[in-house]
């Protein structure tokens, strides 16, 4: 809460400013983020306020609602919001807020708290207790939010939060599927949001979107978090490889995706193919995503089936081929539903060993050296040839140059 870290100096804030929200929350808690996301409440020049700031910094200026007086600031390790005071006084603005954990105050100028819905105790409880129901009618998402705190914060649902929960767990069927996604994200990307994930379903939170998510699935789901750490604690190359993304992504890793969480889903949505497809459709999932999912959905048997026969090295390959990236989601669904590690283990230590001629295929030479030896010319011939030197290369038939072109002369 200390000015001190704040990207812009406390001068640019009116004496009546607040800070509230999750940095209050979490500063109480002792909870430090390497990025810096601040809330702040004034009566007046919310919006004036913010644009004069990212003026003078030359910093990102988003108008985020003109009605209700909402800016925001972003400076390139902080994010900085602010927004008109709700109703006449700030005491009615927190009492418009989700959770009491979340409605206390600061003002930087007085250092002084104001906690008039008694948050504080609750911290100190380690409780997510609802300010009011109306407030959760408001924004339906807020429901869901109690379990995605609850997990982030290790705390618990106090008993008539809960409660109320259950009964509006219908309205949150009419939020904007990317807001559903958005909370849904963080339970799937850790075990601290298993338990938690596994109750919001047993509420009924999440029937109109992951209708298939059972009992049975959510052990599943609490099965992965297990085979993840041991596969990672024995290949701690295999972590690093889990919780990344598309390599020609890397960008969008920043968004929270990871095999990991693909894995995770492929357990929630349905078995059939067809059905699973729309209801990741339905969540706005990216093609990327949905793609990945379906993948990891198809190719798992084959893996399970691995372990029962004496794969040749061109099943391999294929196999290989045809999961491409999604490789670690499906070796870590593969161990969660029984497979022993040591039955997967050839199959890993071929995904992590980068010149791996099944896992990794590459031809002993390219296709412009094909073109000059062969005298072709450029087209899907050499793409062909190609293929088949790589699968020549990973069944042990070839290992130089001088071996490619004799075997493509052959082919030809």
């Amino acid at each position: 809460m200390s000015p001190k870290t704040w990207p812009f100096d406390l001068k640019w804030l009116p004496p009546a400013t607040y800070l509230v929200g999750g940095n209050v929350r979490d500063a109480l808690l002792g909870r430090q983020a390497e990025y810096l996301d601040l809330d702040f409440v004034m009566p007046e020049g919310a919006v004036q306020t913010a644009r004069a700031i990212a003026n003078y910094h030359k910093a990102g200026f988003v108008l985020l609602d003109a009605e209700r007086q909402i800016a925001r600031v972003v400076f390139d390790h902080a994010t900085v919001d602010f927004a008109q005071q709700v109703g006449p006084t700030l005491e009615t603005d927190l009492e418009r807020r989700d959770f009491t954990v979340n409605a206390i105050a600061y003002n930087p100028h007085t250092q002084q708290l104001l906690d008039p819905l008694r948050g504080y105790q609750d911290l100190q409880q380690h409780l997510i207790r609802m300010v009011a129901p109306e407030n959760l009618k408001e924004d339906p998402l807020r429901l869901l939010r109690a379990y995605r705190q609850a997990a982030q914060l290790e705390f618990t649902l106090e008993p008539r939060t809960q409660g109320t929960i259950q009964q509006l767990a219908d309205l949150l069927q009419f939020i904007a599927p990317e807001r559903v996604q958005a909370e849904l994200s963080y339970l799937l990307s850790t075990p601290k949001g298993t338990p938690l994930l596994a109750v919001a379903c047993e509420d009924g939170l999440l029937r109109h979107w992951l209708p298939h998510a059972n009992a049975t699935r959510l052990a599943q789901i609490a099965d992965v978090d297990r085979a993840a750490i041991a596969l990672t604690t024995r290949w701690e190359a295999f972590g690093s490889e889990l919780s990344g993304w598309l390599r020609d992504q890397q960008k969008a890793a920043g968004t929270g995706r990871s095999w990991f969480k693909i894995a995770k889903l492929a357990c929630l949505i349905a078995p059939d193919l067809q059905m699973a497809e729309q209801e990741l459709w339905q969540l706005k999932y990216s093609r990327a995503e949905v793609q990945a999912v379906l993948t990891v959905m198809k190719y798992l048997p084959q893996v399970q089936a691995f372990v029962q026969t004496d794969m040749p090295a061109r099943e391999q390959y294929f196999l290989f081929q045809g999961m491409g990236a999604t490789f670690p989601a499906v070796a870590v669904l593969t161990v969660a539903f029984g497979t022993p590690i040591q039955a997967i283990a050839p199959l890993l230590q071929r995904f992590l060993t980068p010149g791996d001629a099944i896992a990794h295929p590459q031809p002993p030479l390219t296709g412009r050296d094909l073109m000059a030896a062969l005298q072709l010319p450029a087209g899907p011939k050499i793409g062909h040839l190609l293929q088949a030197i790589q699968l020549a290369r990973a069944e042990g038939k070839i290992s130089t140059p001088e071996d490619a072109i004799q075997f493509a002369k052959t082919l030809i």
